[in-house]
């Protein structure tokens, strides 16, 4: 029984033996290594006063971020997945240089993202000291990619580039209207953005015949703006042109419906709300007819409609973050191909000679200049119509005439 057992342990242990060499020989194709994930960095307000814009902007960069793995990852990078790593600027611009470095030591390739202009400019700082290359999303001040950083690019359009497409569109849009708008009332948040957009109205809009009554400045958050609007009730002026984010556009808008202020209209340069369907279906009396030239994607593209149902299934609602960091994901997924390398160096030389495809965003092609603007970036005009959100300028993207005056 003793001499059975041996024998039958014995070619067990040559049938293991066996079994592993084929193991051992298949092991090339079943354990293959597979790429390391090319990490980049999102940097948004993730909470905060400005939360809200750091979670529509994510979920446009996951979406993004889904379909590039989803269809092979990085193929020069043998199909790298990209890895989406999240820093928080917590609405503040010392946070945000934090958040920056945090990024760093994760080991990140590059940075997309900031929103805030005061945010981008010190996160763009923190990461030129280690030649990171960050492309800015939505954050407008012209100083962004005026201080000679060369890791330092925008997507969007600068405070000049948007402020001379509004400007011109206004003229127009005051051209066409038989009871046409003399006066003109500036109402702004008092950091990087409000006042640098205001500054550049009061250079440009008495050239067009318009005469500026007042330029009313305040904090941001702000609690009340009934002061403010109790001195535009006095001045009456023909047009208001406010630069707000999110909660002080919505806060001033409901505090005119409440005074009932009417002017004949209102006419938004990167307006905090004016271009959001949150304030629209929660207000949608106090949005009604608001005009805004701001960050805007393609309606009839066909990643619109699913980010739009990206958005609602988060339970919340569309804005411009999304489509914008959707299309920032896909452009660096671009870069990385054409590059062959999460090389930080190497990524920023492809971005700046080569051209790129903006998907969802109206650029046509998506080009940085030596400042490291895209010098193809396109605001779009867009006013509030029957609780819905109507491109109404330039005509090749137009959902609907303008209406004007409102009142």
């Amino acid at each position: 029984m003793t001499s059975i057992k041996n024998t039958l342990s014995r070619r067990t242990v040559l049938k293991g033996a066996a079994a592993l060499g084929v193991g051992v020989l298949a092991a090339p194709t079943v354990l293959r290594a597979q790429p390391a994930a090319v990490k980049i960095g999102l940097l948004q307000p993730m909470s905060g006063f400005l939360s809200g814009d750091g979670q529509l902007a994510s979920i446009g960069a996951k979406v993004a971020v889904e379909e590039v793995n989803a269809a092979g990852g990085i193929k020069a990078l043998d199909g790298a997945p990209i890895e989406l790593i999240i820093g928080d600027s917590q609405s503040n611009a010392e946070a945000g240089a934090q958040a920056t470095e945090t990024l760093n030591d994760e080991g990140v390739s590059i940075i997309t993202g900031g929103f805030a202009s005061g945010i981008s400019t010190t996160a763009t700082q923190a990461a030129a000291r280690y030649d990171l290359p960050f492309i800015v999303d939505t954050a407008v001040s012209d100083a962004i990619t005026g201080r000679g950083l060369s890791n330092t690019f925008r997507f969007g359009p600068s405070f000049s580039i948007a402020t001379g497409i509004a400007l011109e569109n206004l003229q127009r849009l005051n051209d066409a209207a038989e009871d046409k708008a003399k006066t003109v009332a500036l109402v702004h948040e008092d950091g990087l953005f409000g006042s640098g957009l205001a500054g550049l109205m009061q250079e440009k809009l008495p050239g067009m015949g318009f005469e500026i009554v007042e330029v009313i400045s305040h904090p941001t958050p702000a609690r009340d703006m009934s002061n403010v609007v109790l001195r535009l009730r006095s001045l009456n002026p023909d047009l208001i042109i406010p630069s707000h984010y999110y909660n002080e556009f919505v806060l001033f808008a409901r505090t005119l419906q409440q005074q009932r202020v009417k002017p004949k209209g209102i006419y938004a340069i990167f307006g905090g709300a004016a271009s959001s369907y949150r304030f629209v279906n929660e207000y949608p009396e106090a949005a009604e007819g608001v005009m805004d030239c701001n960050h805007w994607g393609m309606p009839d593209h066909p990643a619109t409609a699913k980010l739009m149902q990206a958005v609602k299934d988060e339970g919340t609602f569309y804005a411009y973050n999304t489509p914008t960091n959707y299309a920032l994901i896909h452009v660096v997924a671009q870069a990385l191909e054409k590059a062959g390398s999460s090389d930080r160096g190497a990524l920023t030389e492809v971005l700046k000679t080569e051209e790129f495809d903006p998907t969802v965003m109206p650029y046509g092609t998506v080009k940085f200049d030596e400042t490291g603007q895209n010098q193809n970036a396109l605001p779009l005009n867009t006013q509030v119509q029957n609780g819905d959100i109507k491109v109404i300028y330039p005509e090749e993207y137009a959902q609907a005439d303008p209406i004007f005056p409102v009142n």
